[in-house]
């Protein structure tokens, strides 16, 4: 039996909160792709429960929260992210916490490509260095998004 899906939705909607959470310019250039974060995370732990259908809800949220003009944008972007960490969570898994961000690095890469690629075809300037510092961002918090989700799965059991 599945227990502890309410930490798995708790943990969505805390990453949906810090992600519209008002930030002051320079800081919102670093601001962490947190939904994804925790999308890979729970792909990762588990897998048999977190998947496709949860990362294009999740990214239909955040198209929502956004604003986005195109729905679906960042749906896309993390049903892409979840098939990958689908497809890599057993030898990512292995990995120090430290060492798997640089694997969160380029996936993220790679999300913020697709969200800025849907974003360019719209007819909107794509920020430049955004990219990088998003992607770095997330490689640097990722040991502790592991840390702190990891003891929150087994505090509460989720399986």
């Amino acid at each position: 039996m599945h227990r502890g899906g309410w930490v798995i939705a708790l943990t969505f909607v805390v990453a949906l909160m810090l992600t519209v959470l008002p930030l002051p310019q320079w800081a919102a250039l670093w601001r962490p792709p947190w939904v994804a974060l925790v999308l890979i995370y729970w792909c990762m732990a588990v897998p048999q429960r977190v998947g496709i259908a949860v990362a294009f809800v999740m990214g239909l949220c955040l198209d929502v929260l956004s604003g986005s003009a195109l729905m679906g944008q960042h749906g896309l972007a993390l049903v892409i992210v979840a098939y990958i960490t689908h497809r890599l969570h057993l030898r990512v898994r292995v990995f120090a916490p430290w060492q798997q961000g640089i694997s969160i690095f380029v996936v993220i890469l790679l999300y913020q490509a697709v969200v800025l690629w849907l974003h360019g075809m719209q007819g909107h300037a794509a920020p430049g260095s955004a990219v990088l510092t998003v992607a770095l961002s997330a490689m640097v918090l990722w040991p502790w998004v592991f840390v702190m989700l990891r003891d929150l799965r087994r505090r509460y059991e989720v399986n």
